[in-house]
């Protein structure tokens, strides 16, 4: 099996012809960028999506449509209930799922579904403003994949890395955003993803590898968004000492777990 990153916290996973994408966005406006994204590098054939949670910047209807094979599953949390406020950062990707007529499947924590080769799980999560989340293992090829979304660091990894792992290779978001929004005040000062050692962290109780980093760099907007700082080199620092070979991988290149260099 080999591996790809996307835009932002994009994963594409590829076996034998056939593929699968996790947080696939092309459309960069929501992370008030114009940069241009990869889009699925088999457009119309990809056999499965999934979906970390329903926030724009991991959720792109219109991307995912291009990408899925007739028939193929999206895979996605469980939608936001509350009234206003509650539904700010979930309504628009709800709304263009339901208007691109991309069909979706909810799973919640521990369900398993497969797609051609891959074998899908879907372990807890805790998204730093309050929404429903998930992470994903895919196994596929002897080679088992975490992907993370831009969870915060939680009490759940021992439990992911006994039921889907050990894991071969971790995606896991490394920004340690703190933000500010108008509907949720007054704001907190505490970051809303990992920050760059907890993500090494967590790679580690997880058993990974190898850990790339993503969801950094492309959005850095203060005072709403404030990343922080030297998230890639902090990252790869921790990584080393836990013995984890941090693998920081372009947008759009595809890299294979058996023959990634050790840093």
């Amino acid at each position: 099996m080999r591996l790809r990153r996307l835009g932002w916290a994009g994963a594409e996973l590829e076996h034998a012809g056939r593929t699968l994408v996790i947080d696939l966005i092309e459309d960069a406006s929501p992370l008030y960028s114009d940069e241009e994204f990869p889009a699925a590098s088999r457009p119309g054939e990809t056999v499965a999506a999934l979906v970390t949670h329903l926030h724009t910047d991991h959720a792109d209807p219109v991307a995912i449509r291009k990408a899925l094979a007739p028939g193929a599953p999206v895979y996605r949390p469980e939608p936001v209930t509350g009234p206003g406020d509650d539904l700010k950062w979930t309504c628009e990707a709800e709304a263009s799922f339901r208007e691109h007529g991309v069909a979706t499947e909810v799973l919640r924590p521990w369900e398993e579904r497969s797609a051609g080769p891959f074998r899908i799980g879907a372990g807890p999560s805790l998204d730093g403003l309050g929404d429903p989340q998930l992470s994903w293992v895919v196994e596929c090829d002897g080679l088992r994949v975490f992907h993370g979304g831009d969870t915060i660091f939680h009490g759940h990894w021992w439990s992911i890395a006994r039921r889907f792992g050990p894991v071969d290779v971790a995606f896991v978001p490394i920004n340690g955003p703190v933000v500010e929004l108008p509907h949720l005040q007054p704001p907190s000062p505490f970051h809303a993803a990992m920050l760059p050692e907890e993500a090494a962290v967590a790679a580690h109780i997880l058993g990974a590898r190898i850990a790339v980093p993503m969801h950094y760099g492309t959005l850095n907007k203060p005072p709403i968004y404030v990343e922080t700082p030297r998230a890639v080199e902090r990252f790869e620092r921790r990584a080393r000492e836990l013995g984890i070979t941090p693998l920081v991988v372009p947008y759009g290149e595809w890299f294979e777990p058996s023959v990634a260099p050790v840093h």
